[in-house]
């Protein structure tokens, strides 16, 4: 909902810093698994329920995403880049929830699962959706220059980023947040759809 009014905000520092990444030789995709694999460290983290350090390796993973996209608009967008982007954005969000449900099983595993089933749906409906326009040449710069078209809703990276860091600072809250948000995703998978019958009917 929030990412078009964020990329505004965004990216015109993080171009600045893309610039000067692109200069000294770094590529996208290295910042792309550099981010990963720092990102991953989150699980670990939640899962000793050091919420610091989680909101650190969540900060971290999203600091080197825009910056991949900023290096990537300098050195020209590919399509594996967004292909890595995406998908490695997909596995990172679920990684979350899992060093959640790890750090308390009993009390947060069937919310986190709700959660991660909930990010399913729309992450399908975001993915097929831009598998269905991209074959119909539509496309859109809203949230940027993108490999991909983006299909927005309730629920895109901006609000999951604040939810991550809102669970990291009242972990305690893991249950009730989960079951909020997860039925905010479901909107916007029902959205998605919704715009998919409107555009795509043959």
């Amino acid at each position: 909902m929030f990412d078009a009014w964020m990329r505004t905000k965004i990216d015109p520092p993080l171009d600045k810093i893309g610039e000067a990444l692109s200069r000294s030789g770094l590529g996208a995709n290295q910042i792309t698994w550099v981010g990963f694999f720092g990102g991953m460290l989150v699980i670990p983290a939640l899962a000793t329920e050091s919420y610091y350090l989680a909101m650190t390796a969540i900060a971290f993973n999203r600091l080197c995403d825009g910056l991949d996209g900023a290096v990537a608009r300098k050195q020209g967008i590919t399509d594996l880049g967004g292909y890595l982007d995406i998908t490695l954005d997909f596995i990172f969000y679920s990684a979350v929830v899992f060093g959640f449900a790890l750090a308390m099983p009993q009390e947060n595993g069937v919310a986190a699962a709700f959660l991660i089933f909930s990010f399913m749906g729309t992450g399908a409906s975001f993915l097929s959706f831009a598998i269905v326009a991209a074959k119909k040449k539509i496309s859109t710069d809203i949230r940027g220059k993108k490999s991909i078209y983006y299909l927005g809703g309730l629920t895109e990276g901006t609000e999951t980023i604040i939810l991550f860091l809102a669970l990291c600072i009242w972990p305690e809250k893991f249950v009730l947040m989960a079951w909020i948000f997860g039925a905010l995703c479901w909107l916007t998978t029902v959205f998605r759809i919704h715009a998919a019958l409107d555009l795509f009917d043959d």
